[in-house]
């Protein structure tokens, strides 16, 4: 019997990689990460090689999710000054529109006011706008949604200023929703310079002040838990010019286990971040008869034994608070005590029509249910 029950969780922020960075990530290996860490949807970001702002680039990427998933991906289109023109076309096969305010890998990243209009004009509004903002950045965005008057998500909030900002526009009633990183809650600098090039991200870790700040605003400012997974080889890591990012889609609920276990976060609270509100902001659809099994016994988390293709983690040695023993798929087990068990290809690729007015549908038995308690 296990400790704890909950839905099929969302990640709406992880890089797969596809196209153009296998050798550090694919659909099969992401995927199959993915179930180890008790999500079974996952979307994934435009900044790959080549970027999905073409519909040519979207449906190569589509293609490949289609053949080698183990869970259900959606795809971000991307904004780029040279292919605005494609945005309209790009919108029925993506869950999303990212917008990088802020430096980015490769030619995403958009620092004029024309293309930010065109953006914000072409783009669908039934679909939702989600932009990397930090700093100053988050102020553009806010206005932004205040101008154009439509919804828009801000992805890995990291500083004391950005989330205060970012509760004052929800309280003017602005159509403003946000995300936060593991590594923003359970790092800091102080862990960078520990770390070295495997802490290493972008943004960058916080101060101790911001770290508190984000989890002041967890229960309410924050909207969805979403690990920024942006995995990279340790020899790139440990070359002269080491890429940013981090893996964590195997990390990043048992992390907040262990905030639930510490009385920092409910179940229902944690269920709300990593499934509800994810499935409402982006429209996603409901997986009937999806569940993911907990076993609640703390532990230190290991340096390997990973699913994902990068093979390591920058969390090694925190204590997690519980782990997946069983993800259950569409009524079919998909992973089970350490082993992935759905095929390359058994999850779908979401069509996603970008409604924001569809109900979440959770079966009775995923509202976050304890079944015993677990000693803290």
């Amino acid at each position: 019997m296990p400790d704890l029950i909950l839905p099929g969780l969302i990640d709406v922020h992880t890089h797969l990689r596809v196209p153009g960075g296998e050798h550090k990530e694919t659909f099969a290996t992401g995927t199959a990460a993915a179930l180890a860490g008790g999500i079974t949807m996952v979307l994934a970001m435009p900044n790959t090689s080549p970027p999905l702002t073409t519909p040519e680039a979207l449906a190569t990427a589509r293609r490949a999710a289609a053949a080698d998933a183990r869970c259900d991906v959606g795809l971000f289109a991307g904004a780029a000054p040279a292919d605005v023109a494609h945005l309209p076309a790009l919108a029925a096969g993506a869950a999303a529109l990212k917008i990088y305010l802020n430096d980015t890998f490769g030619r995403l990243r958009v620092d004029d006011l024309p293309t930010l209009v065109a953006c914000f004009s072409r783009w669908p509004r039934e679909k939702l706008i989600a932009l990397h903002a930090e700093r100053q950045s988050v102020a553009v965005a806010i206005g932004l949604a205040a101008t154009y008057d439509r919804p828009i998500h801000i992805v890995h909030v990291s500083r004391r200023e950005e989330i205060e900002l970012i509760a004052d526009a929800k309280g003017r009633g602005l159509p403003v929703t946000c995300e936060v990183s593991p590594h923003h809650l359970f790092l800091t600098e102080a862990d960078a310079a520990r770390l070295g090039a495997l802490g290493d991200m972008r943004p960058l870790l916080g101060t101790a002040d911001d770290v508190a700040a984000l989890w002041a605003h967890l229960n309410d400012t924050v909207d969805c838990i979403a690990t920024d997974h942006a995995p990279h080889t340790l020899d790139e890591k440990h070359s002269a010019n080491p890429p940013p990012g981090v893996p964590g889609l195997e990390t990043s609920l048992p992390l907040m286990l262990a905030a639930v276990a510490d009385g920092r976060l409910t179940v229902a609270r944690l269920t709300a971040l990593m499934n509800d509100n994810p499935r409402r902001i982006f429209g996603l659809p409901a997986q009937p008869e999806t569940r993911v099994e907990v076993d609640m016994t703390p532990y230190a988390i290991p340096a390997d034994g990973w699913q994902t293709k990068c093979g390591w983690t920058p969390f090694t040695g925190l204590m997690a608070g519980g782990r997946v023993s069983r993800v259950v798929l569409r009524g079919e087990v998909a992973y089970e005590e350490g082993r992935v068990l759905a095929a390359p290809g058994s999850g779908r690729v979401l069509p996603n029509d970008g409604s924001r007015q569809g109900r979440i549908e959770q079966p009775a038995l995923h509202e976050g249910k304890e079944i015993r308690t677990w000693k803290r």
